[in-house]
């Protein structure tokens, strides 16, 4: 489905039945009160990000670290191999969703319900800032441990009371950090109105890196060259461009042709570099274009050849990529490979990447002007905010990088 379609059905569908779920556990509550639970078998819940997946990662960690608990995660379908990266949470623990329709995103909701049960879930997070839809999986997915973000006095999207623990989203700070005030809240050993009022510091939000061997990166050069016979690994060094963003905010796209002015930029600069071109197999034509306006035998149109699990065996052997502010980004960031990320909509203050990154942000008085209040939809239709940045600009920024031989 369209995002805003499912935008639709959230606030058309959402409300009313987030109404109707709070007053039906409320009455069960008070006729059927549940003694408390200590955390064994804990759900996270977040369908549409893959990047917060990556973000989330040190919140799980201390999950598991501090309760030594048993892991559980639900996503959408199109998402899960997000999760595959850091293999955080056991496969067989991992429930999807599917959200290519309307048909199937009821069937498999259902069939959720029923597997959270079976399951034994005693303790539900929520990850999403503000979805109906993951408030409802949270209320009726049987855990007597429910925390979420929760709007209180603040402007926010309304999603019921079916919260055992309230958590005060703080926009001020990274949603690495709100993550980990989530996992505080279930930690905390006394009520809060609002969790979490704990110290968060830098060092609790950072990332492992990924192990990668010698013959993963031998089989993944062999791909490239597949792709660039005359390529030489032990000469000519590789820089990855990725000029898409999901659908979910388009404006977060640059345009392409500053991505063709800086690939010309590098390409002329640089003779020992070699371009690919990244993306997804339904961006191959996209990069195809973008390839012949660069016109140089160096540029390699590379989307849809690698599975989401070999970026990072990609990332391993580059020597830096640039991206909009998208999944890879955050990928990206379990190696130490050097990553600029363009930002626009959003604020690297609260979704910059937790690796090896550079942010480059115009910060436009109207940015960021997306938000946990309006559902991450913005009415501008003339992103001001990427078309500030000049490819002079990026190249500048990312030189020293290629600088060092």
């Amino acid at each position: 489905m369209k995002i805003d379609t499912m935008r639709r059905i959230d606030h058309l569908a959402g409300v009313p039945l987030c109404w109707l779920v709070s007053g039906f556990l409320h009455l069960w509550q008070r006729f059927r009160p549940e003694p408390k639970t200590e955390p064994r078998r804990v759900l996270l819940i977040e369908l549409s990000e893959m990047g917060s997946t990556i973000i989330a990662d040190p919140a799980m960690q201390k999950l598991k670290r501090e309760l030594d608990a048993e892991l559980h995660f639900v996503i959408f379908a199109k998402n899960a191999p997000s999760l595959y990266l850091l293999d955080t949470v056991p496969r067989q623990n991992i429930f999807t969703i599917r959200e290519d329709s309307l048909l199937h995103l009821a069937n498999d909701t259902l069939a959720f319900l029923r597997w959270s049960r079976k399951t034994g879930i005693d303790s539900v997070i929520d990850l999403e800032l503000f979805s109906r839809f993951t408030a409802l999986l949270t209320g009726l997915c049987g855990a007597r441990n429910r925390v979420g973000f929760h709007a209180f006095h603040n402007e926010g999207l309304y999603r019921g009371e079916m919260l055992t623990h309230r958590v005060a989203y703080n926009p001020h700070q990274h949603i690495a950090k709100n993550f980990i005030a989530l996992v505080n809240a279930l930690l905390g050993k006394r009520e809060e109105r609002p969790y979490s009022k704990t110290i968060i510091g830098d060092d609790e939000i950072r990332l492992r890196k990924v192990s990668i061997s010698a013959s993963q990166q031998s089989i993944l050069r062999e791909k490239v060259q597949q792709c660039a016979p005359a390529w030489q690994p032990a000469e000519q060094r590789l820089v990855l461009i990725n000029p898409n963003a999901s659908e979910l905010l388009p404006q977060r796209r640059w345009m392409p042709e500053r991505y063709v002015t800086l690939m010309q930029m590098i390409l002329e600069e640089f003779p020992d570099v070699l371009i690919l071109i990244t993306g997804a197999p339904v961006e191959q034509l996209e990069a195809e274009g973008l390839r012949h306006q660069v016109g140089d035998d160096r540029c390699i149109n590379f989307a849809g050849q690698l599975k989401l699990a070999e970026l990072p065996v990609l990332y391993s052997i580059a020597t830096l990529m640039v991206t909009n502010d998208s999944g890879p980004g955050h990928f990206s960031a379990i190696t130490d490979l050097s990553t600029f990320v363009l930002f626009g909509p959003e604020t690297p203050a609260l979704y910059g990447s937790l690796g090896n990154s550079t942010p480059i942000y115009a910060a436009l008085a109207c940015s960021p002007c997306v938000s946990a209040a309006n559902h991450r939809k913005t009415p501008c239709s003339d992103n001001v905010c990427l078309q500030a940045i000049q490819p002079q600009r990026v190249f500048k920024i990312l030189r020293p990088v290629l600088d060092e031989k």
